[in-house]
């Protein structure tokens, strides 16, 4: 498991599957049994917290990474690879984040 990966996640609130990409530091994600994740969704709204994804980054339809809506979650829980962000779309992912946390 690395940072950057989209893997599938069960959300308990909306009871829903959906992609996530994980975002916890990649010197923590070993010795820890949860990780941050982002859900990735296409309800697109356009706004500053948002990562736009298209089908050419592995993803099966247009997205975005909403980084409003981050949360910890058990690793054992995610489930199987879907693609990993490449580093181009990590700084975007990063800049969403730093906005949606006010930094």
């Amino acid at each position: 498991m690395h940072r950057g990966e989209v893997r599938w996640y069960r959300f308990s609130s909306p009871d829903k599957r959906r992609p996530v990409v994980i975002l916890t530091r990649e010197s923590a994600i070993d010795y820890l049994g949860e990780t941050t994740v982002a859900p990735i969704t296409r309800t697109v709204r356009d706004i500053p917290t948002e990562v736009f994804l298209t089908g050419a980054d592995g993803l099966p339809a247009d997205c975005v990474v909403n980084l409003d809506h981050i949360q910890t979650v058990s690793k054992r829980k995610l489930g199987g690879l879907i693609t990993t962000l490449k580093e181009e779309d990590m700084k975007k992912v990063r800049q969403a984040l730093l906005f949606a946390l006010g930094f």
